[in-house]
């Protein structure tokens, strides 16, 4: 099986981290440590979820991004905005004051993501009628995608092959913009992303692949914004071309159960990612769980609202984009536009390359091997206090059996193991000292009422 390579758009700071074991705790596939007293994420294992930053005290973990200055590398400057973005504003501020900010800021073209939702609603009908195995499952979110790869391989096939809004909606821009005699080369398409897992999806090589050229996090591109509202006259009025606009049915697809109400059968919307895990665990160990025909499985709670580069409360902005999309048309208008070449030409690229899965793997080797292993974390397991106090620096007692086992961490780093063997005369305590040093750093163990972490810091 091709081993699926991950990019990752969560990075650690490690003048910032205190090693709290605050991430470590929060992430819902176990992938962070920590090591020498600073947090390391194991990128086979994450998920970009974005847990872990919403966790951290200090901010030491953020999300990357490109350099706004980008923009300007082109001479057709595409913003691709999402409703949720539109939703950090109050319901006084109209989207054309947001959008003719954007057009202040150096965009040519302003174009909303979910313009193209009704399209990919009628491909995911086409795959649903042709699937032999149900539930089948949307591709909507990659945090959820990639933990179906990583945590739940079997259920890869089950997901819908279409592509998301956001690389639906760059492909018929992109066509478009190239039919009224743009040069391909300089039509810069800029996604303004709520989420890292969506950084993640676009530049990885796992299905995403997409025309866009960079992406703006919400919460930096929300900051310039609303400076430009903040300072504009009393009674401004803007004056700008405003993108074509969306349905309903369109507003409401990045919201909970935005895509499940439009099927038919039995269709579920589970959203904030450890809810997910827990029903598809469900789904794997039990009965409870039948007959569903479609599932909409988000990573945030409140799906992209609830996104880590949002600024607004995520329960706010639902409110908002709901109340945005009382008075829209049912009609989808995109059906009704002039650029039928472009039309045509998304329905043709409107789904993704099957997906593989990559299964996090616990343990190498033959399935007589990995039996024994298993069998060693079970017995260690025994011996292991499974308090989950997180002091060998591993998010709990599971966990630190099966890095014992594939070498990657030792019994004496539990801290009762220590005694227990320091009591037996297996361990000396300078040697359990070192130990503590080596998860945890020198400076942990100094005394200084002022170090990071403390409750004097800085003081």
């Amino acid at each position: 099986m091709e081993d699926t390579k991950f990019y990752h758009a969560l990075k650690i700071d490690k003048e910032r981290c205190i090693g709290c074991t605050h991430c470590m705790t929060k992430c819902p596939t176990r992938a962070v440590r920590i090591r020498d007293g600073k947090a390391v994420i194991r990128k086979d294992w994450c998920v970009d979820c974005g847990e872990c930053l919403k966790a951290c005290p200090t901010e030491a973990i953020y999300v990357e991004q490109d350099d706004f200055q980008k923009i300007f590398d082109y001479e057709c400057r595409v913003a691709l905005v999402p409703t949720v973005f539109i939703g950090q504003f109050s319901k006084y501020t109209t989207e054309e004051e947001i959008f003719s900010a954007l057009y202040e800021l150096g965009f040519t073209h302003v174009y909303q993501v979910e313009f193209t939702a009704d399209m990919i609603h009628r491909e995911m009908l086409r795959q649903m009628e042709q699937a032999e195995e149900k539930p089948v499952i949307s591709s909507f979110c990659p945090a959820i995608v990639r933990l179906i790869q990583i945590r739940f391989p079997a259920l890869v096939d089950n997901i819908l092959l279409v592509k998301s809004p956001v690389n639906a909606t760059a492909t018929y821009y992109h066509q478009v913009l190239t039919e009224e005699g743009h040069s391909p080369d300089q039509i810069g398409l800029f996604y303004v992303t709520p989420c890292a897992a969506k950084i993640a999806a676009l530049k990885s090589a796992d299905g995403y692949s997409s025309t866009i050229n960079g992406v703006i996090n919400m919460d930096t591109l929300y900051n310039k914004v609303y400076h430009i509202l903040q300072n504009r006259p009393k009674g401004y009025k803007p004056d700008c071309v405003l993108p074509p606009a969306l349905t309903k049915k369109e507003m409401r697809w990045s919201q909970t159960g935005g895509e499940a109400k439009h099927f038919s059968g039995r269709c579920l919307a589970i959203d904030e990612i450890h809810n997910v895990i827990d029903f598809l665990e469900r789904m794997e160990t039990t009965t409870e769980v039948r007959n569903v025909d479609f599932l909409e499985l988000r990573a945030c709670d409140r799906s992209c609202a609830g996104g880590v580069l949002a600024v607004a409360n995520r329960f706010l902005t639902a409110e908002r984009i709901m109340k945005r999309s009382m008075k829209r048309d049912k009609a989808p208008l995109i059906y009704a536009s002039e650029r039928l070449g472009a039309l045509a030409y998304l329905k043709q690229h409107i789904t993704i390359r099957p997906l593989q899965p990559n299964p996090k793997l616990l343990y190498d080797g033959s399935i007589e091997e990995v039996l024994k292993k298993m069998e060693q974390v079970r017995r260690l397991m025994c011996y292991l206090p499974g308090i989950d106090c997180g002091a060998c620096g591993n998010p709990n007692c599971q966990s630190l059996a099966e890095d014992i086992v594939r070498h990657e961490a030792q019994f004496s780093d539990c801290i009762f193991m220590q005694r227990n063997m320091e009591k037996h005369g297996k361990l000396d305590q300078e040697h359990a000292f070192r130990l503590v040093e080596k998860i945890w750093g020198k400076d942990r163990l100094n005394k200084d009422c002022y170090k990071k972490g403390a409750k004097y810091e800085g003081q």
